[in-house]
């Protein structure tokens, strides 16, 4: 170096920037000052100096990053780097290489007098470009301040202790024996006691006895010299799940850091998640064996329907095809919890009285269990609430039943309405409320829940009564026919005690209640035999619905898809009074085939048919002028009623 003019001196003491400032400009130098590495880093895009004083301990960007910076910078190349270190007498064998970091000679701090003198020696070796290779001793370390090394290194180890500090994860240092030296508060708040009584005791009798001999078997493991691999493990502490990183020193291999991460809450959401997707997956499937499985028992009941017009009366034949109907009942009773459980199959959602609902339901409780005591706390007016009558319905007696089965003894069922606000604090658990709710409170004074199985009382096909005895479905079928009108179901359940169930529906605005259809007439009779168009994809359906409707005295077209369906009313249309329209088909649904015939024709008059409904797509189909509902499976009269309800209406 020919000759230095420009110095920059970079230390965090006010002290020692005015001392060597002063200093070095009575000598004839320039220079700039700076209290950090980023403060520098500032500095040198405007001022490239020709000799750079660094102190090591620095808040931000310390001198051992800063000079490792400065020599990644081509530009910067030249630089001759001093380090001043008061720290440097502390390092083995008193030699500080800063050769590892970028540096080409060190000052050892000392008192300001002796330091002029080190800075001159300093200084000439920067202008003959000697480094300490050639003389491998650190400048003024014989005159170096205990008092000042002290201050030094308790401000580093400020610097560092605030960014422990504020850590979310837990930071220990474990010996070689697995003691505890260091824990930060996140650590110790892990730990679930003071930082008094963890340190110096064995970092694995942190954890459950079942994980200690695995986590003392990873420390010893990680306790070599220069072993430099990461491990990771999940172990419980404290009943939270905490994940451990075992990172060994590199000054020494004997100690190690470990990073504590509670991961509780992310695995409590990552099993959330897992749950949903496989009860939406389990959802899908029911839904679709309920839609099969009602077009099956259609196929069924239509025969049994038109062998029963046939049938004598008193031939024994007609006794066991009513027998028969009872079960295609009761298996369409099954397929309806199906259905509630996929949250599909409601279609007609209007607003309903909670209250009405709740008393009858109670009273039917009341009436088969004289040992239970039924006690009603109904709030009048409650919110108004637009459901379907009859999944509320199903959904309050399976949890009644549930209550009742729950007190065999006999007890108490209480039961509240409330309305629920916003901003009330009353909510089901896990539910963000944005609007107003009617709750309803089912509590009994029965046996109670056991933890083990409170999680799962509402996965389909999980039942206590043993197999034969319960479907498994009751709960189930509740929680998705709650979830399909919007709200939420929350359980509270203390073992011996009792068990109380929430239930929580939407507020929807008052509406007006729909327009009746306008009635002409008393008469069952039309003027002509009417002409009905039966759409459905499932032969065997399209085969009994055809015989069904001949026996009731109807001329009958049929279509076995959507496409079909409108062709042949586009070539028909004048002459068919009623569209009997399949919901789910393949290429061309129901849906899509009722927006093409209203387009043919605004007043055609549509009956809709499903096994089910998918997330309530009935119910728009319904509003958008569809003249009726009607669920798979039904009988002859059940058809015969709806039919005559839209083609020959009564004078109200």
């Amino acid at each position: 170096m020919n000759s230095i003019r420009r110095i920059i001196v970079v230390d965090n003491h006010p002290l020692t920037l005015t001392f060597l400032k002063l200093h070095l400009e009575k000598e004839g130098y320039e220079v700039k000052t700076a209290r950090s590495g980023l403060e520098a880093l500032d500095i040198i895009k405007y001022f490239t100096p020709d000799v750079m004083f660094i102190d090591l301990i620095m808040p931000n960007i310390n001198g051992i990053k800063l000079c490792k910076i400065i020599r990644s910078m081509p530009e910067l190349d030249h630089i001759y780097i001093i380090i001043l270190s008061a720290i440097a007498a502390e390092k083995r064998n008193g030699l500080l290489d800063v050769f590892t970091f970028g540096a080409d000679t060190c000052i050892a701090k000392g008192p300001f007098q002796k330091m002029k003198q080190h800075i001159k020696t300093a200084l000439d070796r920067a202008l003959s470009g000697t480094d300490m290779g050639a003389n491998e001793s650190i400048i003024g370390l014989d005159d170096t301040c205990p008092r000042v090394i002290t201050s030094e290194l308790l401000s580093g180890n400020h610097h560092y202790e605030v960014i422990l500090n504020g850590m979310t994860e837990g930071i220990m240092e474990v010996t070689a024996e697995g003691r505890i030296v260091y824990a930060n508060p996140a650590a110790v708040s892990l730990a679930g006691t003071s930082e008094e009584s963890l340190l110096a005791t064995h970092f694995h009798a942190l954890f459950r006895k079942q994980d200690q001999a695995t986590v003392q078997s990873v420390i010893m493991n990680h306790t070599l010299p220069h072993q430099t691999t990461v491990n990771n493990g999940s172990f419980i502490i404290n009943d939270r799940q905490v994940e451990c990183k075992f990172l060994p020193l590199e000054e020494d291999g004997y100690t190690q850091i470990v990073i504590l991460d509670d991961v509780t809450e992310q695995k409590q959401r990552e099993a959330q998640i897992r749950h949903a997707q496989k009860m939406e997956a389990i959802g899908t499937l029911a839904g679709g064996i309920a839609h099969d499985f009602n077009n099956l028992l259609m196929g069924i009941q239509g025969n049994i329907s038109l062998m029963l017009i046939n049938a004598p009366d008193g031939h024994p034949d007609k006794r066991r095809l009513g027998k028969m109907e009872d079960l295609i009942d009761r298996g369409s009773k099954l397929t309806a919890q199906l259905l509630g459980y996929a949250q599909e199959g409601k279609y007609e959602i209007k607003p309903i009285n909670l209250n009405d609902l709740v008393n009858k339901t109670a009273d039917t409780i009341a009436r088969t269990r004289k040992d239970i005591t039924v006690r009603r706390f109904l709030t009048d007016p409650l919110f108004t609430v637009k459901a379907d009558r009859g999944q509320i319905e199903q959904t309050l007696l399976n949890i009644m039943i549930n209550a009742s089965e729950a007190m065999p003894d006999g007890g108490t069922l209480h039961i509240t309405t409330k309305n629920i606000t916003a901003t009330d604090r009353e909510r089901p658990k896990g539910f963000l409320m944005t609007e107003n709710y009617v709750m309803i409170d089912i509590s009994d004074t029965g046996i109670g829940i056991d933890d083990a199985i409170i999680e799962k009382i509402f996965d389909p096909f999980f039942t206590t009564k043993g197999m034969g005895r319960a479907t498994g479905l009751g709960l189930a079928s509740a929680m998705g026919i709650i979830k399909g009108h919007h709200g939420n179901i929350s359980v509270d359940s203390e073992k011996g005690k009792g068990t109380s169930f929430k239930i929580y529906l939407p507020e929807t605005p008052a509406l007006h209640s729909p327009q009746q259809h306008r009635k002409t007439g008393s008469s069952d009779k039309v003027l002509k035999k009417p002409t009905i168009l039966l759409v459905d994809d499932e032969m065997h359906v399209l085969d009994v619905g055809r015989d069904m409707l001949t026996a009731l005295g109807y001329h009958v077209l049929t279509a076995s898809n959507g496409s079909e369906a409108v062709e042949t009313y586009m070539n028909h249309g004048n002459m068919i009074d009623l569209v009997l329209l399949d919901m789910v088909m393949p290429a061309m649904g129901g849906r899509e085939a009722f927006i093409r015939l209203k387009e043919i024709k605004e007043s055609v008059k549509v009956l809709l048919v499903s096994g089910h409904s998918i997330d309530g797509e009935a119910t728009e189909i319904m509003e958008q002028g569809c003249n009726g509902f009607i669920q798979k499976p039904f009988n002859m009269e059940t058809l015969h009623e709806r039919i005559k309800d839209i083609l020959n209406p009564t004078q109200a």
